[in-house]
């Protein structure tokens, strides 16, 4: 029982740590633009601030997650960023909300990534990663589906029955109280984690310095080739962020039917995230992740030249919901690869850190590269082009699936032979 609520907590914390920073602006993306009057380029540069400050903080967080508790790491983590949803509630103007986007990297990063990533491993054990990380990107999308959906019901609740006749005021009074109901999820998160994860369960007591960890991971090819399988998963996690936008610009829906339509999306995340990871066990998380992203790519090729008329707006619910999917199978298996290219176990926090800070270099420019597209040209010829860009990323994702796959060509054991020696 202690394993089952052990990993309820992981699943939680995990999924609630990011809603105030990109839940509210993915559900709710046309409203938040509107409520703090932002374009699409502002919005990116403000997520940029959020991947500058995270990049930093990934690789000093991964090591230390190598030598504290996951508990304590996690829950100071979690207050301090319902803390920020607070702040994010008095409507700030734009240097206010990028002070508070920088502040976000650093809490829901430093404290809680490493300790995430290292504790999932931990309770994988040496047969079950894939399903270790499925059950934890799964549970993580359930979570905020569920938990979306209830913001949405909420957001609806205080915006008048003429949606689109909502006057600015209402609409700032409805978005604030997502956020609150936001901030109130993610204190209580930090509860669960507080009296759920034992206090030195998951700490590592190898003597073995951080930095020296550090350099260990840094000086591999095969972690660096890992790193950019999850940068080019990454720029399809980050795609989704517009989909919403996509819905009301393109598909003629109101800021609440968008909103609905992107949480029923979230429900892909976890039945292909635990498939995937099923499947990765099965046979092997390199092979699987090369099929995936070949599938993304294929989706996103086609989505870039769909209309929403006839046959094509058929074409593009079937490319909506298929890249959902195939988004969140990439993201249920990725950290697999660390058992598959037989990471160290002492080692796993500063493999993490140092994947993470290159992984998810997408939170730095995806976002800013995104709204320059879309604001180019508005309407659909811009999504059109910010599909076939997400494509591209999928075939590159492709051949550095198989840079890994050769990396490993003559076991992974030896890729580690020296720091195993060392230890």
């Amino acid at each position: 029982m202690s394993r089952i609520v052990l990993m309820i907590a992981l699943v939680v914390s995990g999924s609630q740590v990011f809603a105030l920073p990109f839940d509210t602006g993915r559900y709710f993306r046309s409203t938040l633009l509107d409520v703090f009057g932002f374009t699409n380029t502002q919005l990116g540069d403000l997520f940029a601030v959020y991947g500058v400050v995270a990049m930093i903080a990934y690789f000093p967080g991964g090591a230390l997650a190598d030598r504290y508790s996951a508990r304590s790491l996690m829950t100071v983590s979690l207050i301090a960023t319902g803390l920020g949803g607070l702040y994010m509630a008095t409507i700030p103007n734009a240097l206010g909300m990028g002070v508070l986007y920088g502040y976000w990297g650093a809490t829901t990063i430093f404290l809680f990534w490493g300790a995430l990533i290292k504790a999932t491993r931990d309770w994988g054990g040496d047969q079950s990663q894939g399903t270790a990380f499925g059950i934890l990107e799964s549970g993580r999308g359930l979570g905020v589906a569920l938990i979306g959906l209830l913001a949405v019901f909420i957001f609806d609740s205080y915006m008048p029955t003429d949606v689109a006749g909502a006057s600015p005021a209402e609409r700032e009074a409805s978005f604030r109280m997502v956020i609150y109901y936001y901030t109130l999820v993610t204190f209580l998160s930090a509860a669960l984690v507080w009296f759920s994860i034992p206090a030195d369960r998951l700490a590592n007591d190898v003597e073995f310095s951080p930095l020296h960890g550090m350099a260990a991971v840094a000086r591999r090819p095969i972690v660096w080739a890992t790193a950019g399988v999850v940068i080019c998963a990454y720029c399809g996690f980050k795609g989704l962020d517009n989909y919403q936008l996509y819905a009301v610009r393109v598909l003629g829906m109101n800021e609440v039917e968008a909103s609905k339509l992107f949480t029923w999306g979230m429900y892909m995340r976890p039945v292909a995230a635990l498939l995937a990871g099923l499947i990765a066990d099965r046979f092997d998380s390199t092979r699987s992740l090369g099929v995936i992203f070949a599938v993304l790519c294929a989706s996103y090729g086609i989505w870039s030249m769909s209309v929403p008329d006839g046959t094509g707006i058929a074409i593009i619910y079937v490319n909506f919901f298929l890249s959902f999917g195939a988004v969140f199978a990439l993201r249920g298996i990725y950290f697999a690869l660390l058992e598959e290219n037989a990471t160290p176990k002492h080692l796993t926090g500063a493999a993490v850190g140092m994947i993470s800070l290159l992984g998810f270099t997408p939170e730095v420019f995806f976002a800013p590269i995104g709204g320059r597209l879309l604001d180019a040209n508005p309407g659909i010829v811009g999504f059109q082009n910010y599909f076939l860009f997400l494509s591209a990323c999928a075939a590159l994702g492709i051949a550095l699936v198989l840079a890994v796959a050769w990396l490993r060509r003559d076991g992974a054991a030896k890729l580690w032979q020296d720091v195993v020696r060392s230890k």
